[in-house]
């Protein structure tokens, strides 16, 4: 008897162009921020000195940087919809819109731009336009990532 697994991402086949999901939600905690820039360095200090950023900052809370929000986002989609059978990450476009902050909850708005079939194999392109919004459903970043997805094995 097979047993099904469940979690598993989605074929090519199962985008369709004008589909929409969204993800569930994240909340971008202080340690993730701290870890964060501490793993990259990016040690600027908007990021991680709170006298800079109460006496000189024009955003006067804890900013988190857009490459944070958007490999987070990341992560949201991977557990949504591409767990196994995205192949590669081939192309994007990213406009921040507006800061995100510590305490944020972000999740991600996806909406199917583009679908086709590779030349080869059992492949497909699929590109997206994600729209990362917080929890009062304010615009963060959108991107528009072109991914090699997986097909049916059948």
């Amino acid at each position: 008897m097979n047993m099904e697994t469940v979690g598993l991402g989605k074929r090519w086949q199962d985008y369709e162009v004008g589909q929409t999901f969204r993800t569930i939600g994240r909340t971008i905690t202080e340690t993730e921020l701290v870890t964060f820039i501490n793993c990259t360095g990016m040690t600027e200090v908007m990021f991680n000195n709170l006298e800079y950023i109460a006496e000189h900052s024009a955003i006067p809370r804890r900013v988190v940087p857009a490459a944070l929000v958007y490999t987070t986002a990341e992560g949201l989609l991977i557990q949504a919809s591409m767990q196994e059978t995205g192949l590669a990450f081939l192309n994007m476009e990213l406009d921040v819109e507006n800061p995100c902050f510590v305490d944020d909850t972000i999740h991600v708005e996806v909406e199917v731009t583009e679908v086709r079939e590779t030349s080869k194999g059992n492949r497909g392109l699929v590109r997206t336009k994600n729209t990362v919004k917080d929890q009062n459903g304010e615009t963060k970043i959108v991107y528009t990532p072109l991914r090699l997805v997986r097909g049916r094995e059948d």
